[in-house]
């Protein structure tokens, strides 16, 4: 790579290390900034640090062709992406302290005519926030630079390919920004850019996940009444769905990640008396995971009271998601927390296929923890449990591997 990138991308996460592979692909100069220095000596030696299909050959081949280089700092460019984590405060209250250490950083590299783009999911007014910001430190840039705010909209597990196929909003400070700012996507993405204002797109991010995560709220609730009522609720799902104009989604134990669990808190921090249904959906998906962890106990109860012993119970995935090693906001994860803290010298096996090693669970092999557990607690549906045969096990399924 030449001394000049064209592109500064800070944070090399699960969006922007991804984002950063597609542009270098392109034979665009980028460099990749994070604070952690293992991460980029990882990036920097053509290897990832997280799992993600076609993303190493991507990042392999960038780097080795001299397109990608990772650092701990900034360096002057043309175009600025910020991809940082936003994460939460006290009572939910989003954090934009990462999005701006990332701006302030970047603020003596600013020249006239630069491009700044955030993509980090924020609250409405962000990107006005950081303009002020920069402009304060920076007033003789003032009109002088191009802001805007484009969320992501990729899919864990598929991002290379939703980079480029997804549509995606894009609003700037003004039309002017708008319009440097899809001419600078346009040359890597091949879905539709939607233009609007910076504080529509903010919330256009935050809307998506809110209706998901309200949808996901009304199956985690129907789950709940069908176990009370004695009814099978994937064979109730799937009649209800015959509907032409019903389209149900499928219940889980609760909701994870970094966008679906998190970014209604975005509205409901701004706008509590107004997003009743919003801050419900959320309260919903959460007693979910506490739901399952009971449902874990009671019937390590049942176990005992039956066969005069403690069961051998497998918990079964860690992952936010099937199929996938993230577990950001993993609702799976913290049942087995919960469970653990409840432990009475049962032997517990814990199973996350998608990761080989892990600080704080002893892992242990798919095949192995359902051979020798006598529970089986499906909490992620990865499709390695699929193979699973059952037989004479008690099933907690909580997630439809079994439907």
């Amino acid at each position: 790579m030449n001394n000049n990138p064209e592109v500064v991308m800070m944070g090399l996460g699960y969006i922007g290390l991804p984002t950063a592979a597609l542009i270098a692909q392109n034979k665009v100069p980028v460099h990749g900034v994070d604070i952690n220095p293992d991460v980029v000596n990882t990036i920097n030696a053509g290897k990832i640090h997280i799992v993600e299909p076609d993303l190493d050959r991507a990042v392999e081949g960038a780097v080795k062709e001299g397109f990608l280089k990772a650092d701990t700092t900034p360096k002057e460019a043309d175009t600025y992406l910020i991809v940082v984590p936003t994460p939460f405060k006290d009572k939910n209250e989003p954090d934009i302290s990462f999005v701006k250490a990332a701006t302030e950083s970047i603020i003596p590299l600013l020249k006239e005519g630069d491009l700044y783009i955030i993509e980090s999911t924020s609250p409405i007014g962000t990107t006005e926030k950081m303009m002020g910001l920069i402009f304060e430190k920076r007033p003789e840039l003032k009109d002088k630079l191009y802001i805007a705010y484009c969320p992501e909209r990729v899919l864990p597990g598929n991002v290379m390919y939703e980079l480029v196929y997804n549509d995606r909003v894009i609003g700037g400070v003004d039309e002017v920004s708008t319009n440097k700012a899809v001419e600078f996507y346009s040359r890597f993405i091949q879905g539709e850019l939607h233009k609007t204002n910076a504080r529509t797109a903010e919330m256009c991010k935050l809307v998506e996940n809110s209706s998901r995560d309200v949808q996901i709220a009304f199956a985690n609730e129907l789950s709940l009444i069908c176990d009370k009522a004695d009814i099978n609720v994937w064979e109730l799902i799937s009649l209800a769905n015959k509907h032409p104009r019903v389209n149900i989604l499928q219940p889980g134990c609760g909701v994870g990640g970094h966008c679906i669990a998190v970014d209604p808190y975005f509205i409901v921090a701004d706008y509590p008396m107004e997003s009743k249904i919003i801050g419900t959906a959320r309260e919903i998906n959460n007693y979910k995971s506490f739901w399952c962890a009971e449902k874990v106990r009671s019937s390590k109860m049942e176990f005992e009271l039956k066969h005069g012993r403690k069961p051998s119970i497998a918990l079964m995935g860690l992952a936010f998601k099937p199929n996938i090693d993230d577990l950001r906001e993993s609702p799976a994860k913290y049942i087995v927390q919960k469970v653990l803290q409840n432990a009475n010298d049962e032997e517990y096996y814990i199973v996350e296929p998608n990761i080989e090693d892990h600080k704080v669970f002893k892992l242990t092999n798919y095949k192995e923890a359902a051979e020798k557990a006598d529970i089986l607690v499906y909490l992620v549906a990865h499709d390695e449990f699929k193979t699973i045969k059952s037989d004479k096990k008690v099933v907690l399924d909580f997630c439809g591997v079994m439907k």
